[in-house]
């Protein structure tokens, strides 16, 4: 179980242009952490970077367990659930048939019709991917969050493409999150509708 997540003078450079340097922050389990900023200030970069997808420039981020510290990327990387711009769905399955994937990769079961009515997909569950709006497709997305168990959530514009509904679904999913002991990370410029601190970074 994740107690909490820390930056310690983390420095993050990208094309040898220095996006944000010195930056600490501490989230503990159960709470939400908005980032937020101008575009460019390197917002998805410190997703990624928490993600393990990118290493810091100096500094370290610190996934505290039950079980102990990790620093190491790919490590803390296996305790994500990762929702950004790319939606990583193949047009070709159909909505059930890519839930049923994720739930097999995650070692999850009997989940497919609960969940899918849960994000409000029971309807599309035999419809192609391809066929899908771009909010169905953040639906599918948030059901694959919640499907891969993972405590630590990244979520980078978790609002964007949702109408009114959708947002209000988002943020409930997010706060039974937080109230289960999960830890939120969004970059967003839209209020989520929930209690959450905020992260503001400003350009290098």
């Amino acid at each position: 179980m994740i107690t909490s997540l820390a930056a310690e003078k983390l420095a993050c450079v990208r094309g040898e242009r220095r996006v944000f340097a010195d930056l600490d922050f501490h989230v503990a389990a159960g709470q939400a952490l908005v980032v937020e900023g101008a575009n460019g200030v390197g917002k998805t970069s410190l997703l990624r970077l928490i993600a393990g997808f990118l290493p810091p420039a100096s500094g370290r981020v610190t996934l505290n367990t039950d079980r102990g510290a990790i620093s190491d990327g790919e490590e803390r990387g296996r305790l994500v659930g990762w929702l950004g711009h790319q939606d990583g769905i193949k047009p070709q399955l159909s909505v059930g048939e890519q839930l049923e994937f994720f739930a097999q990769l995650y070692g999850a079961r009997d989940v497919i019709g609960p969940l899918l009515e849960r994000v409000g997909l029971s309807r599309q569950r035999d419809f192609p991917c391809r066929y899908l709006s771009a909010g169905q497709k953040k639906r599918l997305g948030l059901a694959r969050l919640i499907v891969s168990g993972r405590g630590l959530w990244l979520l980078d514009e978790p609002l964007a493409a949702l109408d009114t509904a959708g947002r209000a679904l988002t943020a409930e999913l997010m706060s039974a999150h937080c109230a289960a002991g999960g830890i939120v990370i969004a970059a967003t410029h839209d209020a989520l509708g929930l209690e959450a601190r905020s992260l503001r970074l400003e350009a290098a």
